[in-house]
């Protein structure tokens, strides 16, 4: 039966109809064979030379930068959406508004290892990656003219990726993106009303019903949401509120946020003929930005994980009303990743 349902923090309704859709095993495509566009990968060890110079590596120590060695290597983009060097200037042209292209824009290469992907890493590697993340953007968050990091990952061609390498990448904006803007609202005006955040409601009802969870552990969860916008679509959020990213440093806890983020994409994989995907982790913005979302933005907000596989296309009446239509009811989608065999892809 077609259902529509209400994203209860930024208000956003969505359609469930799964009328127009398949078994959830149908979604999964036939591995296609890409032709390797690069015949030399610049990511790969011993190609250091063939990236700018290195920003932050993890790497042996005594070893010299921007040579072979490293576990985790942070380049600037070759080709940046925004840049660090232009002078941040903004001007009004009539009733438009506009500013230079000052910002940054990172890679984070995840493994020397041309072939192995995020599920394939062990945890201690997986760990190191959610560190660097971590690093970057306490770093990057030094500059105060940077508003907000966002770390996302484009995994396969359709969902972005210009290099078959394992790599996610952040830039760094001088403005909030409008996204995170809603959420901080919605987060903001849901605490002024129930005096509780408003994941950890989402997170207490979920455990309850348990139909949406698709895997937890002691410190994380991953489910697909009420209002589930595309077929297997997850969030992964720490269970004990906390809104920032960056603030959970412990060797268990980074551990912990390993597991959890390598079994929800091995089941991904499992269900689904390994899927191009698209993921993006949602934290507060830099502390200097934080006071026009309200002083108490520690307490309202809920950092998390968003997980979008590239199943579906968006088409017209998605674009022209901002309200999409998923085929497939989040809770026959997490049914079945929970049922997923975790085996080693």
């Amino acid at each position: 039966m077609n259902e529509l349902r209400k994203d209860p923090i930024l208000g956003n309704w969505v359609i469930i109809s799964p009328e127009r859709g398949k078994r959830p095993q149908a979604f999964a495509r036939p591995q296609r064979i890409i032709e390797k566009k690069e015949k030399v990968c610049p990511l790969c060890s011993g190609n250091e030379n063939l990236t700018p110079p290195e920003n932050y590596a993890l790497r042996p120590k005594g070893s010299k930068p921007n040579t072979r060695g490293w576990r985790v290597r942070v380049v600037p983009n070759k080709f940046p959406a925004l840049d660090r060097e232009k002078k941040l200037v903004g001007e009004r042209l009539g009733m438009f508004d506009v500013m230079s292209g000052f910002g940054d824009h990172e890679v984070i290469i995840e493994t020397p290892d041309h072939d192995k992907n995020l599920r394939d890493q062990s945890i201690k590697e997986l760990s190191e990656v959610l560190r660097t993340f971590q690093h970057r953007i306490r770093e990057l968050y030094k500059d105060k003219r940077l508003r907000y990091c966002l770390v996302f990952k484009n995994e396969g061609w359709e969902a972005g990726a210009s290099l078959e390498h394992p790599h996610s990448q952040l830039i760094a904006t001088p403005v909030i993106p409008k996204r995170i803007i809603e959420e901080l609202i919605g987060s903001r005006n849901y605490f002024k009303r129930k005096r509780r955040c408003i994941y950890c409601d989402i997170l207490s009802q979920e455990r309850k019903s348990k139909e949406r969870i698709v895997y937890e552990n002691k410190e994380y969860i991953s489910f697909c949401p009420f209002a589930s916008r595309f077929p297997f679509e997850i969030w992964l959020l720490p269970k004990r509120h906390n809104a920032d990213f960056c603030s959970r440093t412990t060797k268990e806890s980074i551990s912990l946020l390993a597991d959890a983020l390598r079994t929800t994409m091995r089941k991904l994989a499992s269900t689904l003929n390994n899927p191009q995907y698209n993921y993006v982790i949602h934290t507060i913005p830099n502390p200097i930005s934080r006071h026009g979302y309200g002083k108490n933005i520690d307490r309202d907000f809920h950092w998390h994980i968003e997980i979008i596989p590239r199943l579906t296309r968006v088409a017209g009446f998605e674009w022209g009303a901002d309200f999409y239509i998923n085929p497939l009811a989040p809770e026959e989608a997490a049914r079945t990743l929970r049922d997923a065999n975790n085996r080693e892809l």
